[in-house]
């Protein structure tokens, strides 16, 4: 038993990796015109299209610890919290999948927020490097200035995954029963990542808004203490239901896409990590 639970560890750590690259570095162009579309300044004071590459090396470097900790928490969660449920009960299946993403989001937010706030600041001023934006944000605000949105970020990933891991997972189950139990291939399994992103990507796009604007705002701001109400009040009364959607279109396109390539990748390389 112990050698098979060592096993998975492994696998989720290796998929996790793999999948969290490849998404981040093929589709960064869709995520900085996203970004410029959601910051303050308007999408073309933020560079419009020019350098749409920008903050690409943050991402790589940090994609893959960040996915790597998300799955290995969630399949960590989701095989303790299983041991107390029966494997057919699909209302609490839901629940624990629901559960395993919350805490799988905690978790992988200390990695992922100090690199998407490099990242998202380097993307708003196309001429800076991830390196330069990196010693600017520590110069300014030390090590507490890439945690800016910490929260924010993790009650937009909440929701999130909330709602895409167990329509994966459910759409995946479906699917298995549609032909006869056989278990579904990667391929199946990133068209049920493609649905559940796109779907859960349009309906956090607001929850997604409010937390480009507090990484991006100034410091001392009211933006930048982070009140998630706060600023979805003021992106309200400012542009409307069309500035709390800015960027939807790329948004779910990029995760839809994402999810596709994230959750194919992750199911491929997991099946093949286990068996080594």
């Amino acid at each position: 038993m112990a050698e098979t639970t060592a096993v998975n560890y492994k696998a989720a750590l290796l998929a996790g990796g793999a999948a969290g690259t490849s998404v981040d570095v093929i589709l960064f162009p869709l995520d900085t015109i996203k970004t410029r579309l959601q910051s303050e300044a308007g999408f073309r004071t933020s560079g419009g299209f020019r350098g749409v590459y920008s903050g690409l090396f943050s991402a790589a470097l940090g994609s893959a610890p960040s996915a790597a900790m998300f799955f290995l928490a969630y399949e960590t969660s989701k095989k303790s919290l299983g041991s107390f449920t029966a494997a057919k009960d699909k209302r609490r299946s839901a629940a624990i999948h629901m559960a395993s993403a919350s805490i799988a989001e905690v978790a992988a937010c200390l990695v992922r927020v100090p690199v998407e706030v490099v990242k998202q600041r380097t993307q708003t001023l196309s001429t800076a490097s991830s390196f330069s934006t990196f010693k600017k944000t520590l110069q300014a605000e030390g090590i507490g200035g890439f945690y800016r949105g910490y929260f924010t970020t993790v009650f937009r990933e909440i929701p999130f995954s909330m709602m895409q891991f167990p329509l994966w997972e459910f759409l995946k189950s479906g699917w298995t029963e549609h032909q006869g139990g056989e278990p579904i291939a990667a391929w199946q399994s990133s068209v049920c990542g493609a649905l559940a992103g796109g779907t859960s990507a349009a309906l956090t796009t607001p929850l997604d808004v409010a937390k480009t604007r507090v990484m991006l705002a100034e410091r001392g701001s009211m933006e930048a203490q982070g009140h998630m109400t706060t600023v979805l009040k003021q992106v309200a009364s400012e542009k409307g239901l069309q500035g709390l959607f800015a960027g939807i279109v790329p948004r779910v396109m990029w995760i839809s896409i994402g999810g596709a390539i994230f959750l194919g990748v992750y199911e491929k390389v997991r099946i093949a990590a286990s068996s080594l």
